[in-house]
């Protein structure tokens, strides 16, 4: 990856665009925030990770108090505020209410901190490590809350495919069916208690508003995931005839790159990630660069089964159904998702490296 990195800095000064600062900020990513996936490995223990997990469930609480007060107060509001005192950080959702950003500078934000909290609260709920049970509650209610509360389609996808992985680990030891049956149960209970509460019926009807009305113009759910995880790699390919061998240079797919190039915020090449790469570095670069992404990604999915038919041990798998996607084809120009990226998958590859990996298996009695 630095290779490719440096490689790709050369041409975008040579053949691309020549902005050495524009090529420096594209470079960043991979050159500084890809090698900390590797650099977690190598640092964190078992008992890190588990921190970081339990403060993530502690900071979910206080997370969906204040974007329910972001989704219930109007952009004038203090709560949805910017840097530099700025209204209007909400995104449209539905019914005239926007989609709360939570403490992040977009939506997108709050959509993968509860998307990671997803996999924490599933992995504490069917673990043998002790946490507080108070708070498992509260996080595991904050989380159900904030879906709703979120507007965002793919929060809400997510926490559904890192159940589809639990299900899935549940193959390599079907013992722990009667812990998805009680967990199951209990979210069923605790979406039943919600629903009495008038804030939550709100909120679920303009979620389901903004459900129906995205599939209608996507045409189905099942098509907008596709969409969405396969549809923009191969437009990445259908227009590559219009990039130039070397690409545009490297950078040059930014918001800070279009800023420096053009003087406006704007997306010169493509907003999504294989369609900006490719443009940047061009075909060959460009495919390279992303191929190392997807080998990762690869490697992050054989160990995680290894460790899950050898012990039963699931953190790694569930930490991938949020970080694989991500790593694989998310927009990593854009900070806070290159962050969560690096951040998710470097747990995940931190949790293969351990030196004990039983110290993630999972209690098969913890439920009942």
């Amino acid at each position: 990856m630095t290779g490719l990195t440096i490689l790709g800095m050369i041409t975008a000064l040579l053949f691309g665009h020549g902005n050495l600062f524009v090529a420096l900020f594209g470079a960043r990513v991979t050159l500084i925030h890809f090698p900390l996936i590797f650099i977690m490995g190598k640092v964190l223990e078992k008992e890190d990770i588990l921190k970081f997990g339990k403060f993530i469930l502690w900071l979910s609480i206080p997370m969906v108090v204040l974007i329910g007060a972001q989704f219930y107060s109007p952009q004038s509001a203090w709560v949805n505020f910017g840097v530099g005192g700025g209204e209007g950080e909400g995104f449209q959702g539905a019914l005239g209410y926007f989609r709360p950003p939570g403490t992040f500078s977009f939506q997108v934000g709050n959509t993968l901190f509860f998307s990671l909290a997803a996999v924490f609260i599933v992995y504490f709920w069917t673990s043998a490590y002790k946490l507080n049970r108070v708070v498992l509650v509260l996080a595991t209610v904050a989380l159900l809350a904030s879906i709703p509360l979120s507007i965002s389609r793919t929060l809400f996808y997510s926490v559904l495919l890192t159940i589809l992985f639990y299900v899935c680990s549940l193959f390599f030891n079907p013992k722990r069916f009667l812990n998805f049956f009680f967990i199951a149960v209990g979210v069923v209970i605790v979406t039943i208690v919600l629903s009495q509460f008038e804030f939550f019926k709100l909120a679920t009807e303009v979620f389901s508003t903004r459900l129906t009305t995205a599939s209608e113009y996507e045409g189905g759910v099942s098509n907008s995931l596709l969409d969405r995880i396969f549809g923009y790699i191969f437009r990445a390919y259908a227009t590559s005839n219009e990039i130039p061998f070397w690409g545009f240079g490297m950078g040059m797919g930014t918001n800070v790159g279009s800023k420096l190039l053009s003087g406006d915020r704007s997306f010169l090449l493509a907003e999504f990630e294989w369609n900006r790469v490719i443009a940047e570095m061009g075909v060959f670069l460009g495919t390279a660069l992303m191929l190392v992404r997807v080998f990762l990604g690869g490697k992050l999915v054989l160990g995680s089964l290894s460790l899950m038919k050898k012990g039963g041990q699931i953190l790694p798998w569930l930490l991938l159904s949020v970080g694989l996607v991500n790593l694989v084809q998310s927009q990593w120009w854009q900070p806070t998702i290159l962050g969560f990226g690096i951040f998710i998958n470097g747990l995940a590859y931190a949790c293969l490296q351990t030196s004990n990996g039983n110290d993630f298996k999972v209690d098969v009695h913890r439920a009942a």
